[in-house]
């Protein structure tokens, strides 16, 4: 097992958040997101920018393994917020998303957020597994969103209510 460290993250690690983003985003596959980031845009987006709630990392002594986030959406309720989860792909570091959760969990607590949104790919299997895990519970489906070539992917959308467990 690795040793993680869940920290907060700072504005200093946008540009290897930026990295670890950009190639997953490369991969395809598992997340919406389809256009690479810049480290202003993913601060922004992300770390301390004005939607930006909460943003955790994930680190070994090496590198940083993930980061998770919650921030607002402009069409969900009010009291929810929006997460997502990524990891590194190479090397792969088992354990950081359900380390990164627990920080997250905490920070909407503090936050009073009620619900946490995760809208994920159908065909991100990995991503319904580990949200499932987490105790997200689906709640709609949007059918059909076109990816950038026009390939229709429906998005599931799961919930987590933060003081009902």
């Amino acid at each position: 097992m690795v040793d993680l460290r869940i920290r907060k993250a700072r504005a200093a690690d946008a540009d290897e958040l930026t990295m670890l983003l950009n190639e997953i985003i490369a991969a395809g596959g598992t997340t919406a997101m389809e256009e690479s980031f810049s480290p202003d845009q993913l601060r922004d987006w992300f770390i301390d920018g004005q939607s930006a709630l909460a943003c955790h990392v994930a680190e070994t002594d090496d590198v940083l393994a993930g980061f998770q986030f919650l921030s607002l959406y402009p069409d969900l309720p009010e009291g929810w917020a929006d997460i997502g989860t990524f990891s590194r792909k190479h090397p792969k570091i088992p354990g950081v998303g359900t380390a990164l959760f627990a920080a997250t969990l905490a920070a909407a607590r503090t936050l009073d957020i009620q619900f946490i949104n995760a809208t994920i790919r159908a065909d991100n299997t990995g991503g319904l597994a580990y949200y499932a895990k987490m105790g997200f519970e689906t709640y709609s489906v949007t059918k059909d969103v076109p990816l950038l070539d026009g390939t229709p992917v429906d998005r599931i959308n799961k919930r987590f209510q933060v003081n009902g467990r």
